[in-house]
């Protein structure tokens, strides 16, 4: 929905829905993409599939591709962020000015997880375990984005990324 578009990603539990309510709060248009866009399907083919539940839920978290591009051809706002994960990114990367991507360490990922109740992903061992396997390995983090330390305070964090956006020539 923006002129300029930009996608803030990472693992689960670096802070994306957390960035995504603060630019809302700073008067940035903001979407919520695992709110928003999300849902389970076949990364592949975008085919909805229904009563996938626990690990494998996450294997299956995927945005709409033909949402993503209609907001992005709504030229009415001068920034837009799209905050959170999905499975199927490489449908729509490419389609972003930029790139970030939140990274916490192990200790900081932790501490967070240990805050989320059980009914919220990360909640359950199972899926605690993967979180910590996807962290150490990166294998669905986009590859290519400006990393931005997630560790810092949250002020801190969105001030980087409006800094480096600002520097772009946007907000």
């Amino acid at each position: 929905m923006g002129r300029r578009n930009y996608l803030v990603e990472g693992g689960s539990g670096t802070g994306k829905t957390a960035v995504c309510n603060e630019l809302r709060r700073r008067g940035f248009h903001a979407i919520n993409g695992d709110r928003e866009l999300a849902y389970q399907g076949d990364p592949e083919t975008g085919e909805p599939q229904a009563g996938i539940t626990g690990v494998s839920a996450h294997r299956h978290h995927i945005w709409r591709v033909g949402d993503v591009e209609a907001l992005i051809s709504d030229r009415s706002e001068a920034v837009t962020f799209f905050c959170g994960g999905s499975r199927n990114f490489g449908k729509f990367i490419d389609l972003f000015d930029g790139v970030f991507v939140l990274e916490v360490d192990l200790e900081t990922l932790n501490r967070r997880l240990d805050g989320r109740p059980h009914d919220e992903w990360g909640g359950l061992p199972a899926e605690r375990a993967l979180i910590e396997h996807l962290h150490r390995t990166r294998e669905d983090i986009p590859s290519a984005g400006i990393v931005i330390d997630a560790t810092a305070p949250l002020q801190d964090v969105v001030d980087e990324i409006l800094r480096r956006v600002r520097a772009t020539g946007s907000a």
